[in-house]
């Protein structure tokens, strides 16, 4: 198992998020309508990935940074995120944005994007590496739930969307 790179401060990674978001965005603006929205084979279109994104990114802000109820954020069922089974989750996401226009996705993923930097911006480096959970054994920082859900995620599904493409 490799080791969780951490950034050494806030400008560092901001630099490497903002690194990741411009390579994701310049696979989505290259692809054609039908590229976008053709689904590779679990079914889901590069449109669905940026709307996963978005969702995700959601999450990080309401749940993780804003400490809100997971099913609240999430806008399901307490019971859809009792156990955090993302075979249960990302599902009912899918299909709560499968059918968006392409510009639709990408205005929000756009927006979210926004408001996540901006709060980002607004916190300082100390708070990004403070435990995400008080009662965390292992004091698990903040900043492990951000570079999941930004630098890690956007590579994640750039990537898949490039082979979707390739395909």
């Amino acid at each position: 198992m490799t080791e969780q790179w951490i950034p050494n401060d806030k400008q560092e990674l901001m630099s490497a998020i903002e690194r990741e978001w411009i390579l994701l965005m310049a696979v989505a603006e290259k692809l054609t309508d039908r590229q976008m929205s053709s689904p590779d084979e679990g079914g889901w279109s590069p449109r669905d990935n940026l709307a996963h994104l978005t969702e995700w990114m959601k999450v990080l802000m309401g749940y993780h940074m804003d400490h809100r109820p997971s099913h609240e954020v999430l806008g399901v069922s307490p019971e859809a995120v009792k156990d955090w089974d993302f075979n249960i989750i990302n599902p009912l996401l899918f299909e709560r944005n499968r059918e968006r226009s392409r510009q639709g996705v990408l205005d929000e993923m756009m927006q979210v994007y926004r408001q996540l930097t901006n709060k980002l911006d607004s916190m300082t480096f100390e708070n990004l590496m403070a435990p995400r959970y008080p009662d965390d054994p292992e004091k698990r920082p903040l900043v492990l739930w951000v570079l999941g859900d930004t630098i890690e995620h956007f590579e994640e599904h750039r990537k898949t969307i490039e082979k979707t493409v390739q395909a």
